[in-house]
């Protein structure tokens, strides 16, 4: 069995191990040598190039991502070559554009914030002043960690996007949505296989800084009311868009105790980090059992607490690894994941996961394995 990873990131090199042990093959379309996935049989190419593309993916049995990027024409190159994509083009395209998300969304039934396609200033004026006078714009495409969003207060907010908006990706249209009141933010995660079926994992907290994720709580605390709910949502959207592989469902939960959809990726996601040493089956084995039709695993939790990490930014001058002396020694309970990327501010370069009985103490010592890493 073959697998063919478009994107050479840290998703593409945490389906390594379990690929090891599984007996299958990993095959990297990284963007440039060096890349986090370099530990696995890595070809070197752009994956906009339709003809780069497939020739890729010739020889594996089954094509998928580390990131959704790949233009829709070079997902129909290799649709025509035969070659199975999963997730599939159409499913692509609804995590590829904001706009689009919020439509099939919507079609399906699951609860999102109010939202509108806004052409200029003037559009975006009358959704701020039907909204208590703000609002949070969104680039339809492109943006991940923060980018290419901005909460607005003012019609002319948004001028220099509107000044650059590619006509033919986007429609000539930016998204804006409500500011939610939201109490914090939760994730669901599960993964479908092309038979069907579906298995997902607990509910959990994502805590943000800056726009990114700094840490993942699992499960939720407190979140038992709403995991029918997020498990049964995440599973409509799965079955709706016919997503293959693994589904991250962000949320956000309102003070008034609904769930919101506030985005979806189509592929591992960093809130699922913490089911490598938490679940029974990671999100990375998962997701290549998933692109090969094969039977899902347990996703069940192996404790009761789970606390990963992020290593933003990391020591100025040096790698994880080469901290790894004290950090190792400080805190031995701690799992560490170094994605073999230079330090650089706001860069996620690693994480930390800490399992166990007690969430404060399992809080505190992921939090100090990870500041091992920091100046």
């Amino acid at each position: 069995m073959r697998v063919g990873v478009i994107g050479g990131g840290q998703l593409a090199r945490m389906m390594v191990p379990p690929a090891i042990e599984l007996g299958i093959e990993l095959r990297v379309l990284a963007e440039v040598e060096g890349s986090a996935a370099g530990i696995a049989a890595t070809a070197v190419g752009d994956y906009r190039d339709a003809a780069t593309v497939v020739a890729f993916a010739r020889d594996v049995d089954v094509v998928t991502f580390d990131h959704e990027h790949v233009p829709q024409p070079v997902l129909a190159e290799l649709a025509a070559a035969g070659i199975p994509i999963r997730p599939g083009p159409a499913a692509l395209a609804v995590a590829q554009d904001k706009l689009y998300m919020r439509e099939r969304l919507a079609a399906l039934g699951a609860p999102v914030p109010a939202w509108a396609a806004v052409h200029d200033a003037s559009e975006l004026g009358d959704f701020l002043a039907a909204h208590g006078g703000a609002g949070v714009v969104k680039t339809p495409r492109g943006g991940y960690d923060g980018k290419g969003v901005r909460v607005v207060r003012a019609a002319d907010g948004a001028d220099d996007w509107f000044a650059g908006i590619d006509e033919h990706a986007s429609g000539g249209a930016l998204l804006v949505e409500e500011l939610v009141d939201f109490r914090r933010e939760l994730a669901q995660l599960a993964a479908r296989r092309p038979s069907g079926d579906v298995a997902a994992w607990p509910l959990v907290e994502s805590i943000q800084r800056d726009g990114v994720c700094a840490e993942v709580v699992a499960p939720a605390p407190g979140g038992e009311a709403l995991t029918d709910a997020a498990r049964d949502l995440a599973t409509t959207i799965a079955a709706g868009l016919e997503v293959t592989g693994v589904l991250a469902v962000e949320l956000f939960e309102t003070a008034d105790g609904r769930l919101l959809v506030n985005e979806l990726a189509m592929r591992p996601h960093n809130t699922g980090h913490w089911t490598i040493e938490g679940a029974v089956t990671s999100q990375f084995e998962q997701h290549l059992r998933a692109v090969l039709d094969l039977p899902l695993g347990d996703p069940a939790p192996r404790a009761l607490w789970s606390v990963m990490v992020n290593v933003l930014g990391g020591p100025a001058g040096e790698t994880m690894p080469d901290r790894y002396p004290i950090a190792l020694a400080g805190e031995p309970a701690a799992k560490f994941h170094a994605y073999g990327k230079e330090s650089r501010p706001g860069r996620k370069v690693g994480h930390v996961t800490v399992t166990g009985d007690n969430l404060d103490d399992a809080r505190s010592r992921a939090r100090a394995a990870a500041g091992f890493f920091q100046n």
